[in-house]
């Protein structure tokens, strides 16, 4: 299903995505060493109550996935780069943490995520690696607007993260969303340009350009859930909603 909002439910997905970009932006702020990836979850979970909106994560149960999700945050540490179940966990100096986040408000789904290092160590390779993923995103963004095609913004972003030395895996990129959290079309981390569904004001779309330091091979955890780098490397994972308008596309979960 592809959804085209009308203005009303666009300014709900503005409020939904300011509340994404809020709470990340307040959980990365509490975020420090020796702090627990159930308290973030905990968080995460009171921040979204307060707010009256709804977890996309806590039921979410789909055919990749162990059963409902449980959870209301993806919490991926180090070498876990998608879908990280929040777990008993102690953040260690140097820690590379992703934190990938999807909320409802008003009947209209957002969705980011942020990769940033914990601590006082900033290993260069792991700062690198986030930064060509934000890189590949903007790149994304860039490309976005009406009448562009989703290969031009799979090659956009593939591009950024080819020429950075990473390899690409396409099994999981970013999608489309609106009533609910993961729609049409899919929007790859690679493409063709010119290929592909052609952009319409009123879409929503997350864009998310992950990579991991020395392979495109996943692995799923023994919780069912978390996806692994196959060789155990580090991973990074930036992603934002963004909102196609008529004169380009609008990113909807910045930090204000």
């Amino acid at each position: 299903m592809i959804e085209i909002l009308n203005h009303i439910r666009l300014a709900r997905a503005k409020d939904s995505g300011a509340l994404v970009a809020d709470i990340l932006h307040t959980l990365k702020s509490r975020t420090t060493v020796g702090t627990n990836l159930l308290d973030i979850d905990r968080w995460a979970r009171k921040m979204i109550a307060e707010a009256g909106a709804q977890s996309c994560y806590v039921d979410y149960a789909p055919s990749f996935g162990r059963g409902p999700f449980g959870h209301y945050i993806c919490t991926a540490v180090n070498d876990a780069v998608l879908h990280g179940l929040p777990h008993d966990r102690t953040l260690a100096d140097g820690d590379l943490l992703t934190l990938d986040l999807a909320v409802s408000k008003g009947g209209v789904a957002a969705d980011a995520a942020i990769s940033f290092i914990v601590g006082d160590t900033e290993p260069p390779e792991s700062v690198a690696m986030i930064e060509t993923t934000e890189r590949a995103l903007a790149a994304g963004i860039a490309a976005a607007g009406p009448g562009a095609r989703v290969g031009d913004l799979s090659h956009a972003i593939g591009t950024v993260l080819s020429e950075a030395g990473y390899l690409i895996n396409a099994e999981f990129g970013g999608h489309g969303i609106g009533s609910t959290m993961h729609q049409d079309p899919h929007v790859s981390n690679t493409g063709r340009p010119g290929r592909g569904y052609e952009l319409r004001p009123g879409l929503l779309l997350a864009l998310e350009p992950w990579v991991m330091a020395d392979t495109a091979q996943l692995v799923t955890d023994a919780d069912g859930w978390t996806l692994r780098s196959a060789t155990g490397c580090r991973t990074a994972h930036s992603e934002h909603t963004i909102a196609i308008t008529e004169s380009g596309a609008e990113v909807l979960t910045s930090p204000n």
